[in-house]
């Protein structure tokens, strides 16, 4: 179980070069993604959980919209429908999701986390917890509240194509 992970040095570092010495802003963005994403990776491994980084963040996503379709996942991550098909389908015989059909069409599959998912999504996001904690670790309160309205303003920049 993720729970009794402890946060270790041991990451991936294929890819890191360490943070940018150039005002690039999309190089410091990358920078930081990598790193999250490899010790997101390593505490869940560490953690004993047999879920991959998507995974959580599929299961999350259904935490989050219980009851929602697997067209409305593909269009929220931005990922193929074969491949969000295919871990979806992965995820419902591990027993973490379950399937029913819509009360108003039944053509419509409406998905949701199970108990033993419920259990396994707790221990995640104290995990997120702590690694967010130890992110902002350098960061006084007005300080991640500056960055956050910074990496919204970014998403925003990115999102309306400006």
């Amino acid at each position: 179980m993720v729970d009794n992970v402890i946060m270790r040095r041991k990451i991936d570092n294929v890819n890191d070069q360490g943070f940018p010495s150039t005002d690039d802003v999309l190089e410091a963005i990358h920078a930081v993604t990598h790193l999250l994403r490899a010790r997101h990776h390593q505490a869940l491994r560490d953690g004993g959980s047999e879920l991959t980084p998507l995974e959580a963040r599929a299961l999350g996503f259904f935490a989050r919209h219980p009851g929602a379709t697997q067209g409305e996942l593909a269009a929220h991550s931005g990922r193929d429908k074969g491949q969000i098909a295919r871990l979806l389908q992965g995820l419902r015989e591990r027993g973490l999701l379950q399937a029913t059909a819509d009360e108003h069409d039944r053509r419509i599959t409406r998905l949701q986390l199970t108990d033993t998912a419920k259990a396994e999504m707790d221990a995640v996001q104290r995990l997120r917890k702590r690694l967010a904690r130890s992110a902002a670790s350098g960061l006084d309160e007005p300080e991640r509240r500056t960055l956050v309205e910074l990496l919204r303003r970014v998403h925003q920049g990115l999102s309306t194509g400006r």
